[in-house]
């Protein structure tokens, strides 16, 4: 083996050794807090039917050029990108949706049971300027959904993150939402972008001139001021929206007026990364904090959206539905609201959750809270429709009792429960319902 040749400055300098800028080390009770939201959190995914994966810390940089997008903030200007000393050009992960997609189509993913639902954590990396709750390397908690197109899926996702949070202590929690529309109307809206901005050429940041001719989306989440006060008069997405993203997106805020979710409809929100399509949210916690004396404006703790294009954009054969959020560790564990999580142990579900009908459908994730309340972990598949496809996803997964949430049920506030092992079955009400589950248990 070469031996590395170290000179006396070079033994000097080791006395002054820190980590990187925007990097740090992780211990004592701040490690224990990470560590008791991730468990928390992935606690209630597993509740709401995700599963655990795990992707590289380092992917082919294609994998993010072709995923995020060229001419956004991430590759343009924050992604850590080398060359192997075999010639492969690799990157550390500045975030997790495109090595997912990456993996569920190496992986022939969809050919498992629509949707597979999927939690994910773990650090990513950017090259950003370090500031208050912002690292250049930093902890990510991910939801995703992939396999459907059906607007519960954005409302399921958006409810189970609010709901991580409220687990870790957030209190005024608000969520911005917008649709940017799909390759069907979204052509229009940038023309009419292009158009606007061109107008008001002069008056935009140098940035933000180049972004016109590369990507005009990315200008409206601009961090200049200069352009920042174009933007308040900007055209909006949801004015140029075809008939079936308008009743995507009519749908998805019913499911959030329906779960008690308080939302605001923010025109201009469109996210920093070019895979999104239709549904893009954010999620912020509104409580003010001092910091120097300085009253601080609350950061967004969360966002994400829908993503239907980036199968095919990596090079899959055909394209993939999907939806996800994407949670901010870092900045929770910093805030003053937060519980100071600590780890504990996780259950397996016994028990698949079966809808019937748009009625039980709409009552459904009140029904799951209830569960996960009661720390009843399940699974579930929300978006299908049918009594036999859902059957078949519990046989397939092996668990041993089913919850059946039909129209009559919904009416009657009821609930089927179906022993799988030998199709017997009660019905139940539903303010009886956990009672019941204890003597199955």
């Amino acid at each position: 083996m070469k031996k590395v040749k170290i000179n006396k400055e070079s033994k000097n300098k080791l006395k002054d050794l820190s980590s990187p800028k925007g990097m740090r080390d992780i211990m004592n009770d701040e490690y224990y807090n990470f560590q008791g939201f991730f468990e928390k959190a992935q606690e209630v995914a597993i509740y709401y039917g995700f599963k655990p994966i795990e992707t590289p810390i380092m992917e082919y940089e294609e994998v993010f050029t072709k995923g995020v997008g060229e001419g956004t903030d991430i590759i343009d200007k924050e992604m850590y990108s080398l060359k192997t000393k075999g010639g492969d050009y690799l990157a550390l992960r500045p975030e997790h949706t495109a090595s997912l997609m990456r993996a569920y189509i190496e992986h022939g993913m969809q050919n498992m049971p629509q949707p597979v639902m999927f939690y994910q954590y773990g650090p990513i990396f950017r090259h950003d300027k370090p500031q208050r709750g912002r690292y250049r390397q930093f902890f990510q908690f991910d939801l995703d959904s992939l396999g459907s197109d059906k607007s519960i899926m954005d409302a399921l996702i958006i409810k189970v993150g609010t709901i991580i949070l409220e687990e870790a202590g957030a209190t005024n929690l608000s969520v911005n939402i917008n649709s940017i529309g799909d390759k069907e109307c979204r052509g229009m809206y940038i023309k009419e972008l292009i158009s606007y901005y061109k107008k008001n050429i002069n008056n935009l940041a140098t940035i933000d001139r180049e972004r016109l001719k590369t990507n005009p989306l990315r200008i409206l989440d601009s961090k200049e001021e200069k352009t920042k006060i174009i933007n308040e008069h900007a055209p909006d997405s949801i004015s140029f929206l075809c008939s079936s993203c308008k009743k995507h997106f009519k749908e998805v805020l019913e499911y959030l007026e329906g779960m008690g979710i308080e939302y605001n409809i923010n025109k201009n929100l469109v996210r920093g990364l070019s895979y999104y399509t239709r549904t893009v949210f954010e999620i912020i916690e509104n409580t003010p904090t001092e910091v120097s004396g300085e009253e601080i404006i609350p950061l967004a703790i969360a966002g994400g959206g829908r993503y239907d294009y980036l199968a095919r954009g990596l090079g899959g054969k055909k394209e993939t539905s999907a939806v996800g959020i994407s949670i901010g560790v870092d900045r929770i564990i910093a805030a003053s609201w937060y519980k100071k999580l600590f780890p504990r142990i996780i259950k397996k579900p016994k028990i698949y959750f079966i809808q019937l009908g748009s009625e039980a459908k709409l009552k459904s994730l009140n029904i799951i809270e209830i569960l996960r309340k009661a720390h009843i972990p399940i699974a579930q598949s929300l978006s299908k429709d049918s009594l036999g496809s859902q059957l078949s996803i519990a046989e397939k997964l092996k668990i041993p009792y089913a919850l059946i949430f039909g129209v009559k049920e919904a009416i009657d506030n009821s609930v089927i429960v179906r022993d799988m092992s030998n199709r017997s079955q009660d019905t139940i009400k539903i303010d009886e319902l956990l009672e019941y589950l204890k003597k199955i248990k």
